[in-house]
């Protein structure tokens, strides 16, 4: 029984969104239990699918808060 974890960050993914939507959701656990079937031989109904959200002020990189990283990243590309 395959259990798989999903990361994501709460975040919108198209403007005025703040989450990932349902349907984004559905597509990552049809995707994710598509994948351990075609590679393990799993059947749908043995694989469980976790999509977690992560809060943008909870995680970061490069010694930064996400978002603090992002601004200055943008401000370096210009």
């Amino acid at each position: 029984m395959p259990i798989v974890t999903i990361q994501v960050t709460r975040e919108g993914t198209k403007p005025g969104a703040d989450s990932v939507t349902a349907e984004e959701k559905a597509a990552l656990i049809k995707g994710a239990s598509e994948l351990l079937r075609d590679v393990l031989n799993k059947p749908f109904e043995s694989t469980f699918v976790i999509i977690e959200e992560v809060a943008t002020d909870n995680w970061g990189w490069g010694g930064l808060p996400a978002l603090e990283f992002r601004r200055r990243r943008a401000e370096q590309a210009r």
